[in-house]
């Protein structure tokens, strides 16, 4: 499949490759072209501050943060798909979200960890978030 990476910024629209070059890599035949808004994986700052956020929860219950990660992955990230005749219950990963996806899934984490546990995990934007960093972050 042939790709172009299409940017609009400004109401000006450019390509990282000539449509005339990607359609002369065509046979021929019939094709739609489809676009499609590119994502990005999650970033390393928003899995650094889920690692914390589970470190704390750690702290606070004695539960281990990688029965956290599991916990939350099959709470909020699990489906069910048939296979043949049965359906079964599947867990997605946390590496396998975009940025939106993540912060979607680190804003149920955090709403779940206040009702279910009542724990406050903070975000960067609040006050006392570098004093939580400089306590989790080597932990």
């Amino acid at each position: 499949m042939a790709e172009i990476i299409l940017t609009k910024r400004n109401g000006e629209v450019s390509m990282d490759k000539s449509f005339e070059y990607l359609c002369s890599l065509l046979r021929n035949g019939v094709y739609t072209v489809k676009i499609v808004r590119k994502t990005e994986p999650r970033t390393i700052s928003q899995n650094s501050l889920m690692w914390m956020w589970y470190k704390c929860m750690e702290e606070h219950t004695g539960t281990p943060k990688e029965d956290f990660h599991d916990y939350y992955k099959a709470k909020f990230l699990s489906r069910d798909v048939a296979v043949g005749n049965k359906w079964y219950r599947v867990v997605g990963s946390t590496t396998e979200l975009n940025t939106l996806q993540m912060t979607n899934y680190l804003n149920k984490v955090q709403a779940d960890a206040a009702t279910e546990f009542g724990i406050m995990l903070p975000l960067p934007a609040d006050r006392h978030y570098q004093s939580f960093i400089d306590e989790y972050r080597t932990k």
